[in-house]
């Protein structure tokens, strides 16, 4: 088996060594980076590349500006973008700029390295068998139009519709890890 070189760039530094741990463990060698400064060095250093796993937030910086940097140094490499805070813009985003797959966190190891190995094109992978929650529908559109609101809660909360306080108490109650695994779950069913 060959062991490829991968990048993980992760701002929370406890999550990052648990994750490059548990990728090194699955037979890779990880490059850690707490930001994009350090991930463009990194970068230079790198003989080579075959994987990158960036977070979308990584404190004032943005994991989609890494992705043009990765592809113009490995044009081989394969990324994919993780965040806690999923949305249907960045993921479109992510893979207009050259991100093979988008995640949301929770990610599992296996489900990273899937990410990286699984082409999201392939015809024949199979479709969700039952549509996402409704509660991972309202966060996603909720997301979207912050988004679209440049982060802007009032302005967001305006064009939902809703009172601001109320945005507020709903970007409190994120889906949590057990409401992905449920629809994880429905999908395999």
């Amino acid at each position: 088996m060959t062991v490829r070189q991968l990048l993980l760039v992760e701002d929370d530094e406890p999550l990052a060594e648990q994750t490059a741990r548990a990728l090194e463990h699955r037979g890779n060698r990880v490059a850690v980076a707490h930001n994009a400064e350090q991930a463009l060095a990194l970068l230079a250093r790198l003989p080579d590349l075959a994987g990158a796993i960036l977070d979308q937030n990584l404190g004032s910086d943005n994991g989609l500006d890494l992705i043009v940097p990765i592809l113009e140094h490995f044009p081989d490499c394969r990324i994919i973008l993780l965040t806690g805070y999923g949305s249907i813009t960045a993921a479109v985003a992510a893979t207009h700029r050259g991100a093979r797959n988008y995640l949301t966190k929770p990610a599992s190891p296996a489900d990273i390295l899937l990410a990286l190995d699984t082409d999201p094109a392939n015809p024949a992978l199979p479709l969700p068998a039952t549509p996402p929650s409704l509660q991972r529908l309202e966060w996603e559109h909720i997301q979207r139009t912050l988004d679209a609101h440049d982060g802007n809660i009032s302005r967001a909360a305006d064009a939902l519709g809703i009172h601001r306080r109320t945005l507020q108490r709903r970007l409190k109650k994120r889906p949590t890890a057990s409401d992905y695994q449920r629809d994880k779950h429905f999908r395999e069913d």
